[in-house]
């Protein structure tokens, strides 16, 4: 049995690119999900993957979930902090709702989960935290002040946790996409992608797959140095 990682949202898009990508490498995968579980149920009989439906916004519910993975499959050596939604607008047309459901979503999701594993992780001395960031929580994006500014809260979590998790053996990093071939892209207006891919050094967007390559890099039991760290996996589209 190997060792027992947690992604969020790991059912769709880069969450299931990851879950895909670790299981194949041996990992006992639980992918969290919060929406269809007829659709859940299709995607565990497509990969082998067990799957876990909570609300990772709430507190109590992502206890409980990785109660429940715990005692089917063990402690949890990895999380992977993926689950992510977009409420856009500009600031002006922006309510308090669409600002607190991303950022209890996107960045409360973080410390909610970490919450749950980090003892465990502490008292085993060993933890992989990866955290999902976001090109546009590094170079803002107009229309996004609730996204933006929920990625880059993910970034200074990273840091500030990975100092606490150090002398545990509990590395925390993060990585930040830049535009991946997903549904949430596949949304973008095509003159508004066209422009965007215009931007990319590399000319297209990325793949969901180049995403997960990073996170097998960083959940490595041999990976013990790279610590509070942001992964960039942009094309080039920002460089800092």
């Amino acid at each position: 049995m190997g060792r027992v990682a947690i992604v969020t949202g790991g059912t769709r898009g880069i969450g299931r690119a990851i879950s895909e990508a670790l299981h194949a490498s041996g990992y006992d995968v639980a992918a969290n999900y919060a929406g269809n579980s007829e659709a859940a149920s299709k995607f565990s009989a497509e990969t082998g993957i067990s799957t876990y439906k909570w609300d990772v916004a709430d507190y109590d519910a992502c206890q409980a979930g990785v109660d429940q993975i715990v005692a089917e499959k063990g402690p949890v050596d990895i999380v992977v902090n993926n689950a992510g939604i977009t409420r856009d607008g500009t600031l002006m047309r922006m309510t308090r709702q669409q600002w607190d459901e991303v950022i209890d979503t996107n960045l409360g999701s973080c410390f909610n989960m970490a919450h749950a594993v980090f003892p465990s992780m502490r008292e085993r001395e060993f933890g992989r935290i990866v955290n999902i960031g976001s090109i546009n929580g590094q170079a803002g994006q107009y229309g996004q002040v609730n996204y933006a500014a929920a990625k880059s809260g993910i970034h200074g979590f990273t840091k500030a946790l990975a100092q606490e998790g150090a002398r545990y053996n509990i590395t925390v990093n993060a990585i930040a996409p830049g535009y991946i071939d997903t549904d949430m892209v596949a949304a973008v207006p095509a003159n508004v992608l066209e422009k965007i891919v215009a931007k990319v050094p590399v000319g297209r967007l990325g793949h969901a797959e180049e995403i997960a390559r990073g996170v097998l890099f960083l959940v490595a039991d041999n990976a013990t140095f790279v610590t509070g760290s942001t992964v960039s996996i942009n094309g080039g589209q920002h460089m800092y």
